[in-house]
């Protein structure tokens, strides 16, 4: 019930943003669109765009609540309930956000495996949630936790895929599943994608839950 009420509050929280969610819908787009006459990238950069747009959302919106969490917190929500409310909402405006660039590229390109297409969209859009949410968590301030999420962003484009670095970045799974499903390559591409996005997923989640639990804690007084 509490996760319903905060889901609830984040997204009237988002909608208050029009600016900010005219932004991160269009932004996708440009990725797409400079990289166009190439089916893979264009792909991988619209799936790097859709993530960094949700991560960052969510940053705002974690940063926005934080006057009123200890509130919450006090009338009896759960840690959970917080983390799991906001979650909730932006992976929900996140699979909505995949869904449709997955029509567009529907129509737009011809790839050997569509449903795959779309998976690169939809796992990059719910890694981001809790990615976002983590580094809001770590980062009290908007300029601070947007630039760190650019930079991971970056370098997640720009580092070579046959080294470690970008398998240890969250949205490898994107290159990995993408592989799968522009360039016909073995099936194992498309498990240890999803694998690598689990992993990541619980990581974000769980380091949240560990620092709002921290930050959140009541403090237990003595009877009298």
């Amino acid at each position: 019930m509490t996760a319903l009420v905060v889901a609830g509050l984040s997204a009237r929280e988002v909608s208050r943003r029009r600016a900010a969610v005219l932004l991160v819908i269009a932004l996708p787009l440009w990725f797409y669109l400079v990289r166009r006459d190439l089916t893979g990238q264009s792909l991988r950069m619209l799936s790097l765009g859709i993530g960094w747009a949700i991560s960052t959302l969510t940053l705002f919106v974690v940063n926005a609540s934080r006057g009123v969490d200890p509130r919450l917190r006090l009338s009896g929500a759960s840690v959970a309930g917080l983390v799991g409310g906001r979650l909730l909402a932006m992976s929900g405006a996140g699979t909505l956000l995949a869904l449709g660039y997955w029509v567009l590229v529907s129509l737009d390109q011809t790839v050997p495996h569509p449903f795959a297409a779309g998976l690169i969209m939809l796992m990059a859009a719910l890694v981001a949630a809790p990615f976002g949410s983590l580094v809001g968590a770590l980062l009290p301030r908007e300029l601070e936790g947007a630039l760190a999420l650019l930079s991971v962003c970056a370098v997640q484009m720009l580092a070579d895929p046959a080294g470690l670095a970008a398998k240890l970045m969250p949205f490898w799974s994107v290159r990995e599943i993408g592989t799968y499903a522009v360039d016909d390559a073995d099936i194992g591409f498309l498990w240890r994608g999803l694998a690598h996005f689990a992993v990541v997923w619980v990581i974000c989640t769980a380091g949240t839950l560990a620092v709002f639990a921290h930050r959140l804690r009541l403090a237990r007084y003595p009877e009298p």
